[in-house]
């Protein structure tokens, strides 16, 4: 992917052309083929089940991961017990708990051996936090396996190649005076450091950091190379209050520090298999951020939609990078692709005037979330196609659910979907979208005869719509929330629940 394609341009007359043409065809027309079966995961008896964001959590033969609630009270602790799950063929299996814990939650898997990683709860509370230790775990062969940490009472895994290759963060013993689990990957509180790791036949290696006190990851490929986060120093940096935060490469047993555009704070979102690194990070000032490119040692700005603020989610081994940006004078979010040919507005669902894309396959198919800005009304989750424009995915939801999809998860290059689903009540179930081929049954839900299909996909269009839904303007203050809430990584159910 070459840098001078790369920066924030208008389109290209040839992609003019090419928008002009899809939009003088009918939304169903360029859609007309999709065809989905919704499947709902469901719970073992409790009210929830859910999948992790931005992680691989289906694999490419459909395996899904997760956790889910039973109707039984933790003994020791608020809250009820839930175990992590693996979905295959239609079967929900329960995975083991680690002894005397209440809940384990299932990040990723990988598709060599099946191996399955996040953390689960030991049972004891934290004396330093007051709630629930929790440990890295692998599930492998039906068994559960603590990872131990790193001297503090507290780990968790997050992602896993298919070489078994397993990376998390772990706590030592060493006080933190910056909290990092607390404030930087939130849900992990604790005030000892926070390191990233890597794991492999038994043995956990700290990675260590890149002069400060903390880090943490982001991402495996299948070449071994890891993206991260890490404290470059101990100094806090006036703008932000903390030290400097940088993205780091860590290959060949070393950490690379892939500074900054030109602020103190940068953040590694996804890596591909050619080493590429995407994220995003402050300029200079630390009063706006862009998304950036990384690759063979030089980090690129990839450029915003006129805003001052962008990020990059997930880059596929194409260099198709996709993420998000706010429009001129930072009145939406609007979510956009980057590839050799420049910056795309991928646009809205009709009627919302915010958007972000998650994950990217490698057949360049799009998962995110479409929403209003200020919060009103309920999110979307949604597919942009490169068949046609953006697709509500609940356009799939069969006649009489009550489901309501509101977050796309991850999409497998079979084009199978992970999404959050919302019932009326609240709860939340994890739900999975298989395309349907031609002579799949009546079960299979079609685009165009669905409850909600019009859509938005012509950014001169986007941006005139949520420039007239005046609810649904961004403000500093629902800015600085989804900068934090895209920021941080870790979301992990069951951690800062107050005590019985």
């Amino acid at each position: 992917m070459k840098s001078t394609n790369m920066k924030s341009t208008n389109l290209t007359h040839i992609n003019l052309f090419f928008l002009v043409a899809l939009l003088a065809l009918p939304v169903q027309l360029a859609a007309q083929h999709t065809r989905y079966k919704l499947i709902d995961i469901g719970t073992f008896g409790g009210p929830t089940s859910q999948t992790n964001g931005e992680s691989v959590v289906i694999t490419n033969e459909g395996t899904v991961v997760g956790g889910a609630d039973t109707s039984t009270p933790c003994p020791y602790f608020s809250g009820l017990i839930s175990p992590a799950f693996k979905w295959q063929n239609g079967v929900m299996t329960e995975l083991a708990l680690l002894p005397g814990g209440c809940f384990s939650f299932a990040g990723a898997t990988n598709s060599h051996d099946g191996l399955i990683v996040g953390g689960a709860d030991n049972g004891l509370i934290d004396p330093l936090t007051d709630v629930p230790e929790l440990r890295a775990v692998i599930w492998q062969g039906g068994q559960i396996i603590d990872l131990g940490t790193l001297g503090g009472s507290n780990s968790v895994a997050d992602a896993v190649n298919n070489r078994g290759e397993v990376i998390g963060v772990a706590e030592n013993t060493i006080p933190d005076p910056f909290d990092f689990g607390g404030t930087i990957i939130e849900g992990l509180p604790s005030p000892t450091e926070w390191h990233a790791f890597l794991w492999q036949d038994g043995v956990m290696r700290d990675l260590g950091t890149l002069g400060g006190p903390d880090s943490a990851v982001a991402a495996v490929n299948e070449r071994g190379q890891i993206a991260g986060i890490s404290f470059t120093n101990s100094t806090p940096n006036p703008t932000t209050g903390f030290p400097t935060l940088a993205p780091f490469l860590w290959q060949n047993g070393k950490m690379l520090d892939l500074g900054t555009l030109g602020g103190s704070f940068g953040v590694s979102a996804h890596l591909n298999n050619r080493g590429q690194v995407v994220g995003f990070s402050d300029l200079a000032g630390d009063l706006a951020a862009h998304p950036y490119l990384w690759d063979g040692g030089r980090m690129t700005d990839l450029g915003v939609l006129g805003g001052t603020f962008g990020l990059a989610n997930w880059i596929n081994d194409a260099e198709e990078v996709v993420g998000g940006s706010t429009t001129p004078d930072d009145q939406a979010f609007h979510a956009v692709l980057w590839t050799h040919g420049g910056t795309t507005d991928l646009g809205t669902v009709d009627g919302d005037s915010c958007s972000i894309a998650f994950v990217n396959n490698s057949k360049g198919q799009i998962v995110g979330q479409s929403f209003n800005c200020d919060g009103s009304g309920e999110p979307r989750a949604v597919l942009w196609d490169k068949r046609g424009p953006i697709i509500d995915l609940n356009a799939f939801v069969p006649p009489g659910s009550d489901l309501q999809l509101v977050e796309s998860h991850f999409i497998n290059d079979r084009g199978e979907i992970v999404v959050a689903g919302v019932l009326p009540n609240g709860d939340e179930h994890a739900v999975v979208l298989i395309p349907c081929g031609p002579n799949d049954s009546e079960v299979c839900e079609d685009h165009s005869d669905s409850r909600a299909v019009l859509t938005q996909a012509n950014p001169a269009a986007a941006a005139q719509t949520s420039t007239n839904v005046t609810h649904g303007r961004l403000t500093p203050e629902t800015l600085a929330a989804l900068r934090s809430r895209w920021t941080r990584r870790y979301h992990i159910r069951g951690l800062g629940t107050p005590r019985k």
